[in-house]
């Protein structure tokens, strides 16, 4: 009989609990072992009355008892979890987790500390999506070109609702919150930064490159209008909030933010809640995987997998998939040399030789403008909608800067990336 201890006993871990006791006898036939709950951690007993499982407040009632052989962290947070997975490890306990936040600040460190020990976090990325083992064993013959996926199901499925419906950005935010999809602060998913810990960790996986959320371009979906949705149906695009990794010669590439994706790509056609990663191996090309990227029973069918994993092969692989560095070579690629095709919006004052003046500045950066529309905003006002051909981060700001202090232009000039 395997034991197992739970830290974190709430959506997901209620899941888990559900799964391991309904599923039993097909969980124990592939595992080749009974697996059982001796024990969950709860924040309020009370709240746990129903559940069939021994419960306490003290996560070490887990972590002290020598009978618990794997232990599951289903808390959240950062510094705390990252504390108590190491006592685990320090007592020989496998440690199965879906926190993405500690993955992203810590994931080094903790592979450093499990050494043989079994260490597992599919639910980590995409919730029930096996990506993770899909880039750490089925695809490991490969170097990892690229990586593009839709990795948050909130905006996604707000996205999809304002390219659908005509919504705008509150209505559907509100919602999201009402369906249980957002938080009431919805900050960590609108602001792109739960996609960027997932994209992280996938980053580490493909490349082995030892990256924190602030060194990375991160940004969200909190700007979007339906101006920029209709540009985007004019020209035959769709968007989505993307995280994308990918190898430049010696550099990766990180990033998160709204993209401008053409309708007829894979990655286009995934909408609501749902998840899709895109993976370019110079071997086996692209491979696409779909599924649902949040909920406590799809996340929690990927913690249960990797203790079934655990108990069935007592899988001691290097927690991240390799022994020494992958591509000693291989660096971060600073932001401001990332190169993409933009979309840009102005509100400006209709008055004749404003866009002239506009254009100018796009020549002194050497942007090169592939489309502009004008469209009516309101008396003696209007949108200037613009698509580049290919630039650098760093000019495209530097233009951005410069057009805020034009006085024609009447707000925040507003950017979102092509792919």
């Amino acid at each position: 009989m395997t034991r197992i201890g739970i830290i974190g006993v709430g959506t997901v871990g209620r899941a888990v609990v559900s799964i391991l006791e309904e599923n039993a006898s097909i969980i124990s036939a592939r595992a080749g072992d009974e697996i059982v709950v001796k024990c969950g951690v709860v924040r309020d007993l009370a709240k746990g009355s129903d559940l069939t499982i021994a419960l306490s407040q003290d996560p070490y009632d887990i972590l002290n008892d020598p009978e618990i052989d794997i232990v599951v962290e289903l808390m959240g947070g950062v510094e705390l979890p990252f504390e108590l997975l190491k006592q685990a490890l320090k007592s020989g306990k496998a440690v199965v987790t879906a926190n993405k936040a500690l993955l992203a600040y810590h994931r080094y460190e903790l592979q450093e500390m499990a050494g043989e020990i079994p260490f597992e976090y599919e639910a980590s990325v995409a919730g029930g999506i096996p990506i993770i083992n899909a880039l750490r064993d089925g695809l490991s013959a490969n170097h990892i070109l690229s990586i593009m996926g839709i990795m948050n199901g909130t905006c996604n499925f707000m996205l999809t609702k304002m390219m659908n419906e005509g919504a705008d950005f509150n209505t559907v935010l509100s919602e999201a919150q009402r369906l249980g999809y957002a938080e009431a602060d919805p900050t960590f998913d609108i602001g792109g930064f739960d996609a960027a810990h997932k994209l992280l960790i996938l980053a580490s996986i493909a490349y082995g490159i030892d990256a924190k959320p602030e060194e990375i371009l991160i940004e969200g979906i909190s700007g979007i209008t339906q101006d920029d949705i209709a540009f985007a149906k004019e020209f035959g695009y769709t968007i989505k909030l993307l995280g994308i990794a990918k190898r430049d010669g010696d550099e990766v590439e990180l990033r998160v933010h709204a993209a401008l994706v053409k309708n007829d790509a894979m990655i286009a056609k995934i909408d609501g809640v749902m998840n899709g990663i895109s993976v370019i191996g110079d071997r086996v090309g692209e491979t696409l995987y779909y599924g649902p990227g949040a909920g406590g029973n799809a996340t929690a069918s990927a913690v249960v997998a990797n203790i079934i994993d655990i108990v069935r092969s007592g899988k001691r692989s290097p927690m991240l998939g390799f022994n020494h560095p992958l591509e000693e070579k291989l660096r971060l690629k600073n932001s401001d040399d990332i190169q993409s095709k933009y979309y840009l919006r102005l509100r400006v004052s209709d008055k004749p030789g404003i866009l002239a003046q506009i254009t100018r500045l796009f020549a002194n950066y050497t942007i090169s403008i592939e489309a502009v529309i004008q469209r009516p905003s309101e008396t003696e006002c209007a949108h200037l909608l613009f698509a580049t051909h290919e630039a650098t981060e760093r000019s495209i700001r530097l233009l951005i800067a410069e057009l805020k202090d034009l006085d024609a232009v009447l707000e925040e000039p507003f950017m979102i990336r092509i792919v």
